[in-house]
């Protein structure tokens, strides 16, 4: 029985060993090698040769982490009270930097991009954080990947979700876009009146210049009238017939004339 009890405990000594002299990494898995407390090489997928009870492996996934930034309340250049969160997705880009140049690498990074959003927007007023969110993505982008590349992350997008401003300063944004509205509607109608003047002037510089043009558009609207509004129409004739209806029956032209 003892020899039994002790063949066993070889056994699960032995296995133990084996199974200490390699490791496994997974596709998107990186293992960094610590061989006596100092940093070795980084394996990469597949299995490894590992020296028992002497090499020590910290595993880093590099996949892309998407994580969504809590809602900060800062305040824009020009003042205003906003609440604002954004999204971010970062990886790992050198896992030997991961472990050895910062403690709870997501946390770090998280923080970072928090501190890094209030700075972004307290950069920027409001009307540009509403109109340029891409500008505002960008300065932010640019701000976090200064303090992650250090950490061996590199960042492949950060942008901004939900922005709450007060409601008083709602009302006052859609007063101002009301305003603005109807300013571009009176430019607009101004601008139609103006065309059509020039228009009219146009048409009375060449009805001026034939002289049958203007009775003939005075005709013209007479039957337009007529047609629209079913009535009996009393028409002066023409100061210029009269005058030669005059000559002919040898008529004098009247004092006025």
């Amino acid at each position: 029985m003892p020899t039994i009890l002790v063949a066993a405990i070889v056994l699960i000594v032995i296995l133990s060993v084996v199974l200490r002299t390699f490791g496994v990494n997974q596709e998107y898995e990186r293992a960094v090698l610590f061989r006596l407390g100092r940093l070795g090489t980084t394996k990469g997928p597949g299995w490894y040769w590992l020296i028992p009870f002497v090499d020590r492996v910290v595993k880093v996934d590099i996949r892309t982490v998407t994580v969504q930034l809590e809602t900060q309340e800062t305040i824009t250049r020009d003042g205003v009270a906003v609440r604002v969160n954004a999204v971010l997705w970062y990886r790992a880009v050198d896992p030997a930097r991961v472990v050895t140049s910062v403690e709870k690498y997501q946390a770090a990074v998280v923080q970072a991009a928090e501190t890094g959003m209030r700075d972004a927007i307290g950069q920027s007023d409001l009307d540009q954080m509403l109109k340029d969110r891409i500008g505002i993505n960008k300065r932010l982008m640019d701000l976090l990947s200064a303090a992650a590349g250090r950490w061996g992350i590199e960042i492949d997008a950060v942008e901004l979700k939900d922005v709450d401003i007060p409601e008083q300063m709602q009302r006052a944004i859609a007063r101002e876009a009301e305003a603005i509205r109807e300013k571009r509607s009176r430019i607009i109608k101004a601008e139609g009146e103006n065309e059509a003047a020039q228009k009219l002037a146009e048409a009375a510089t060449m009805i001026g210049s034939a002289p049958g043009a203007l009775e003939l558009r005075r005709l013209q609207t007479l039957t337009e009238i007529g047609v629209e509004h079913n009535s009996t129409i009393i028409a002066m004739l023409p100061v210029e017939l009269l005058h030669a209806a005059q000559k002919i029956a040898g008529l004098p032209l009247a004092a006025s004339d």
